[in-house]
């Protein structure tokens, strides 16, 4: 595969961000496939911190996007095509606790990338988005409500 067939994109690195994954996650799931002006609107109004972080990560991607010579991009052309958050390392500390003990307390960290691409290829990706649902496995939900009209 040569560079001409890669595609194109630009994108933005958080690392040992002070915010556990897991919380992290949840944030990114809300902005992954939207353009930047929706991103950005919704990232305002989520109440939780690591929003924030998110969003110094969204906009320094497009930063890259706009400051890029070779890709001379728009930030509102732009959508999210991928946006992740993976597992930094793990600060440990202890806690005095009673009869001469210790609890460990974990301090994560994570590291938050975010993608974008131009938004004339987002057509493209919601169009088969919309087709994965269906092929997708009958929910569990279904089978217990099947079972209980049975009995």
């Amino acid at each position: 595969m040569s560079t001409a067939d890669a595609p194109v994109e630009a994108r933005a690195v958080a690392k040992f961000v002070h915010v556990s994954p897991r919380k992290a996650r949840l944030v990114v799931d809300h902005i992954r496939g939207r353009t930047v002006p929706e991103a950005r609107t919704v990232l305002a109004f989520t109440p939780r911190a690591a929003a924030r972080e998110v969003e110094k990560v969204l906009r320094s991607a497009v930063a890259n996007a706009e400051t890029n010579p070779s890709l001379l991009w728009s930030g509102d052309d732009l959508y999210v095509s991928a946006a992740f958050v993976d597992e930094g390392p793990t600060i440990k500390r202890w806690r005095a606790r009673a009869r001469g003990r210790v609890a460990r307390i974990e301090k994560r960290t994570c590291h938050i990338t975010v993608r974008l691409a131009p938004a004339v290829e987002a057509g493209r990706e919601e169009a088969s988005a919309e087709t994965q649902p269906s092929e997708s496995k009958p929910k569990r939900r279904s089978v217990r409500r099947k079972k209980e009209a049975v009995a």
